[in-house]
């Protein structure tokens, strides 16, 4: 097999790549530029109030990974069901979703209410130049209240659209998440600065636009699919028999994907520990790294949607015993990432240094924002083929293996290098992020070693 055929494939290929990750692409590209633009129109409110909705979208993100972590344990089930043309499988992982993230929602609720105040502490931290800390609290604390209302609407809108991607079934999630994200966007507009003859709500008229999309999201979601429920038949008597799940199917899930519901959990939670180590540089580097995860998120869409990609097309095969094609396409998957990972870095890196000036804050938040944003477009080619790698493993269903090489990398390497050169040095916030991104170099290396040995090939259904 020559160079070219072996890490490129043909116009089919590419078509059926298109196919699958352009909805998805645009989903998340559309939700991200808005969430940009809300980043910018909270920041124009001022520092306070960004950083205080940024540390209460951290602990949602925790929350947010949950239920991913959920609903793709699952998902993992749901794409090999369709692979082999189950259509019954299908379903009893849609009920198995629902009923198990909604749980997960109320507990997380919970325990947001209960910890609310020591959980946001944990990021307030002196150190920087500017910034009142008692008032970013009482922020985070007015915009944690109204977010909470959103978190069921978003779990069940989350149990949709990944049994929807599983199946192929990618636009329709795209749209519902298109009509979310525009809600949102006039939303905030409307109510963070009290236009057209609306009160000026700030951080609070922020969630409250950010929960009603939430609403309209699941709104479309729910009503599309009853309506063409002959195009999306796992819906058909998927609440009329709730609770009918083979109990068989139950064990699998739970063997197969509670390693990696524990798994996005804690990689969440390693995330949001490595956020919490930065922001001891004080509150400018919270607004900062804000700042440049926001932008950051714009930019990744491409490898993110072409990881989802991989887990489902690479899952399809898998169900169907095609383990050959699966290694062929699974190659020039990645081989194809990594080259959109290299070209967005590439761009990311040219206009870090004029985001920033977007924003209505300090001069000190804006040239660490460039700093961060430079440094994460130069590792974006790590991240694509990380990525890559970890729904290979994940298609296969070898979560333990996922396991490791995911959330145990970022809480035994990852974090525990964070908390020891924050707590024990005087780096600045630029080679301590630096250091602790560019660790990331040796999990490539792991990754690699994975996919060589093909560990992943493996039907489960």
């Amino acid at each position: 097999m020559n160079f070219w055929k072996k890490y490129f494939g043909d116009k089919n290929f590419y078509k059926l790549i298109l196919a699958v990750t352009l909805p998805i692409m645009i989903q998340n590209g559309v939700t991200n530029f808005v969430n940009l633009l809300d980043n910018v129109m909270v920041g124009q409110v001022g520092t306070e109030q960004m950083s205080g909705v940024a540390i209460v979208n951290q602990l949602v993100f925790v929350f947010n990974l949950c239920i991913f972590g959920m609903v793709s344990g699952a998902g993992i089930f749901t794409s090999q069901f369709y692979g082999k043309k189950d259509e019954e499988g299908v379903r009893q992982t849609f009920r198995f979703k629902l009923l198990i993230c909604v749980l997960l929602a109320v507990l997380a609720m919970g325990i947001l209410i209960l910890f609310r105040k020591e959980l946001i502490s944990l990021y307030l931290n002196d150190g920087s130049r500017e910034g009142d800390l008692v008032a970013t609290l009482g922020y985070a604390e007015e915009y944690l209240w109204i977010m909470l209302i959103g978190l069921v609407p978003y779990t069940i809108s989350q149990v949709y659209g990944s049994t929807l991607r599983e199946t192929e079934k990618t636009v329709l999630p795209m749209v519902a998440g298109f009509v979310a994200v525009i809600v949102n966007c006039i939303g905030n507009y409307i109510l963070i600065f009290g236009s057209f003859g609306a009160p000026c709500l700030g951080v609070k008229g922020a969630a409250i636009a950010t929960v009603v999309s939430r609403f309209i999201e699941l709104a479309v979601l729910m009503v599309a699919v009853w309506v063409r429920r002959d195009r999306y038949p796992f819906i058909v008597g998927a609440f009329r028999h709730l609770f009918r799940i083979d109990s068989k199917l139950v064990k699998s899930i739970v063997r197969k994907g509670l390693p990696l519901f524990i798994n996005e959990t804690m990689w969440a939670a390693g995330v949001s520990a490595l956020a919490q180590c930065y922001s001891t540089r004080g509150l400018a580097v919270v607004a900062a790294y804000n700042i440049a995860g926001t932008v950051f998120n714009v930019f990744n869409i491409s490898y993110i949607a072409l990881g989802n990609a991989v887990g489902i097309i690479i899952g399809k095969y898998l169900g169907a015993g095609e383990f050959d094609r699966a290694v062929d396409e699974d190659r020039k998957m990645i081989t194809f990432g990594v080259l959109i990972g290299l070209v967005m870095g590439g761009i990311l890196f040219a206009v870090s240094q004029y985001i920033p000036e977007i924003y209505n804050t300090t001069e000190e938040v804006k040239e660490i924002a460039c700093s961060l944003l430079r440094v994460a477009a130069c590792l974006m080619v790590v991240q694509s083929f990380m990525h890559c790698c970890y729904f290979t493993l994940r298609s296969g269903g070898k979560t333990i293996i996922t396991f490791i090489y995911d959330s145990g990398f970022i809480c035994l390497v990852s974090f525990p290098l964070a908390l020891i050169l924050s707590r024990f040095t005087h780096l600045d916030i630029l080679p301590l992020y630096a250091i602790c991104t560019g660790i990331d170099v040796l999990k490539c290396i792991v990754g690699y070693v994975f996919l060589k040995k093909r560990i992943w090939l493996n039907k489960i259904v």
